[in-house]
């Protein structure tokens, strides 16, 4: 799977936005699918890249058993001026994609392995992002 990436978005840019720090997620906030689940705990922009290194590790170590569901996807797009760009010269062009994250969201779900590789599993996925994390269970 390559990096996760919108096929057609209505506008090209984004403005950042404000960090709500004290608020959680009401989406996303429940098991859907597996019967494990990695949870946030922390507001971040969570990037394509690391979403993609975090599957893989829980890939790699479950080696073919169960199946996994990432609940999230990144949407937003970062731009990035050029460097040595004067002050000035509008937005920079788009540089990679990321997520919105608040606390409460579940990032992964897993199904069809136990609770011991489950949970050693979705720490090595929490090991590889930038907030935070639970492991929780149906």
């Amino acid at each position: 799977m390559a990096i996760l990436i919108p096929k057609k978005v209505k506008h090209r840019k984004h403005q950042k936005g404000r960090s709500r720090k004290r608020t959680f997620e009401t989406a996303g906030s429940q098991l859907s699918f597996g019967s494990f689940g990695l949870k946030s705990l922390g507001v971040k922009w969570i990037s394509s890249a690391q979403i993609e290194a975090a599957r893989k590790a829980v890939i790699k170590y479950l080696k073919k058993g169960g199946k996994l569901w990432i609940r999230i996807f990144p949407n937003k797009v970062v731009t990035k001026k050029g460097t040595e760009v004067p002050m000035g010269g509008g937005k920079g062009s788009p540089d990679h994609y990321v997520f919105s994250i608040k606390p409460g969201r579940i990032i992964f779900e897993l199904e069809g392995i136990g609770e011991q590789l489950a949970r050693e599993a979705f720490k090595k996925a929490g090991d590889k992002l930038p907030i935070k994390t639970k492991f929780i269970k149906r």
